[in-house]
């Protein structure tokens, strides 16, 4: 009988493990150094929009149910709009689900910069993002400079030191 039973046992752990060996890999995690993932996401008017090249940019993941992504607008809006004349611009990808809601957020935030709307994720799931807030900052090149997770003080002295450096076509020498 206890034969039985570790025959029965075996056949579902070779199945089990044949399944499981046989999903599909997983999106590569994004480094430093490695060329942004270029997409096309609807804007709130429901315009699909490229991400922008030839710029630095923020690329951030977020959502307004996030206390961390609130958290970080407010730096995130004034950071926008003291380098935007130069070259910068941010790319806030929301994987909110509400669409109303996410509208009324930016209204209520007055965000003056590109938000995408990543209502199923599937952005978010190439970029291998499951935190939020996660950014990516990008240079002139389309090179990722610093992958950043949580909520960052977009205004610290150190942030805008890179910022200006890349904005100046410089390599960044220490990591943020």
């Amino acid at each position: 009988m206890l034969g039985r039973w570790l025959a029965v046992a075996a056949v579902f752990a070779l199945i089990g493990g044949g399944a499981w060996f046989g999903l599909p890999d997983s999106h590569k995690k994004l480094a430093v150094g490695d060329s942004v993932i270029d997409f096309s996401l609807p804007d709130l008017q429901g315009k699909m929009k490229p991400l922008p090249k030839g710029q630095v940019m923020l690329v951030n993941f977020w959502a307004t149910w996030c206390p961390p992504c609130r958290k970080e607008m407010p730096d995130m809006i004034k950071l926008y709009q003291t380098y935007q004349s130069q070259g910068f611009n941010i790319v806030a990808v929301s994987v909110d689900r509400d669409s109303k809601q996410l509208k009324d957020f930016v209204g209520e935030y007055q965000v003056p910069f590109d938000v995408r709307h990543d209502i199923d994720s599937t952005v978010s799931a190439q970029y291998s993002v499951f935190r939020y807030p996660e950014t990516f900052l990008v240079d002139k090149h389309g090179v990722i400079q610093a992958h950043l997770v949580g909520a960052i003080e977009w205004m610290s002295p150190n942030i805008r030191e890179k910022i200006e450096k890349l904005l100046a076509d410089q390599p960044l020498n220490t990591p943020l």
